[in-house]
């Protein structure tokens, strides 16, 4: 238990400064809270344009239905035919929808008319064009088929959808817990790879060598304080998920903490690592930095895993973030036990043991010697 001395060295490290411990436990906090708000993938106040050629009451009624909506935000409506690609160039909106009218048919047996809709999209941002043409189809769709139902007319062809987990689809409910994981991530992986790169700057690395202290001790007394400062930071993380966000866990919590004793495993050895082969504080930042952006566009967090292309999914399997965040939410979402997720722990826990002892060889070959 000699490590020991060491981890209280490092805890009051840790603790010496109180500029660092605002950083380390109150800005995660905030960052959750503004971050579970930001980064999310609904979308919602589409600046939209309308260009009613129609005049007709149904057109004005779907007009009426598109402003009360709090998915669209109409910037302006206009009666005659506007340069649909010159307010797209101008950001002036990001849809434009043309209301043109439509004769009857004489076949027709409804009592109402209603006009030709086109709706033009800015593709510049393809995911939230994506999402805002079914919202439109959604909503028209939608007033359609109200107005069949008035006629006594079945609709031909209606689907019916039923969403189990997040029947709102509340992205903030998939992003929020998911964040909690990404900030571990950063705080755990930084603070770890200046450990020993703080040791060589203040030039108190050889008294750490000529003590007793074997390379492993020296690893737990390095990492542990890491570890329990990120473990109370997930607690707090789960605290504004749960009061702030409104999102409750269906699963019990202890699974998410045994599977982030594998997560922190993993990722403290990763920064253990880093901190050995840098030379400079700098250095360390940097490797950091590159390996968390490398882990957190390859998570699954912001895009789905099926995007990456095959070549390169490979990637995935050796990243750790990738299996917390899905164990994550199948605890928050799902309410799925140990028997849904042991082998994503059992795989970070063994890429933590491959990272713990390539550390190990690489502390033997270029430290000691």
């Amino acid at each position: 238990m000699r490590f020991l001395f060491l981890f209280r060295k490092e805890w009051r490290e840790i603790f010496r400064q109180k500029e660092m411990v605002a950083l380390l436990f109150i800005a995660p906090l905030i960052q959750t809270i503004i971050l579970g708000y930001v980064v999310r993938t609904d979308v919602t106040n589409l600046p939209v344009g309308i260009i009613n050629l129609s005049q007709s009451i149904e057109s004005q009624r779907l007009i009426n239905r598109l402003a009360s909506s709090p998915l669209f935000k109409i910037k302006f409506i206009a009666s005659k035919p506007v340069d649909a690609e010159e307010i797209f160039r101008q950001g002036k909106s990001k849809a434009l929808i043309i209301f043109r009218e439509r004769e009857k048919r004489a076949s027709e047996e409804f009592s109402f008319s209603l006009p030709e809709v086109q709706v033009l999209l800015d593709g510049s941002d393809a995911n939230s064009a994506m999402i805002a043409a079914g919202y439109f189809y959604g909503l028209f769709g939608h007033y359609i088929t109200t107005l069949l139902h008035r006629e006594d007319k079945d609709v031909p062809f209606q689907p019916k959808t039923i969403i189990r987990f997040n029947p709102s689809l509340n992205s903030l409910h998939t992003m929020g817990p998911a964040i909690v994981a990404l900030l571990l991530t950063i705080i755990t992986i930084l603070l770890t790879g200046i450990g020993l790169v703080r040791e060589k700057e203040q030039q108190t690395l050889d008294t750490l060598l000529v003590s007793k202290l074997t390379p492993i001790e020296i690893f737990l007394g390095k990492t542990l304080p890491m570890a329990a400062v990120g473990l109370i930071e997930m607690t707090l993380g789960i605290m504004v998920v749960i009061t702030i966000f409104d999102v409750t866990p269906r699963g019990n919590l202890a699974y998410l903490y045994l599977a982030a004793v594998a997560f922190l495993f993993s990722i403290l050895s990763i920064g253990f690592l880093i901190s050995l082969i840098s030379q400079s504080q700098q250095q360390a930042l940097f490797f950091c930095w590159f390996t968390m952006l490398l882990f957190l566009m390859l998570s699954g967090l912001l895009t789905p895993l099926e995007n990456i292309p095959p070549a390169l999914r490979w990637l995935t399997v050796i990243n750790p973030l990738r299996y917390l965040i899905a164990i994550i939410r199948e605890i928050f979402l799902k309410g799925n036990g140990l028997a849904y997720f042991w082998q994503d722990i059992l795989i970070m826990a063994g890429l933590g043991l491959v990272a713990f002892l390539f550390s190990l060889r690489v502390f033997r070959r270029f430290v000691i010697k």
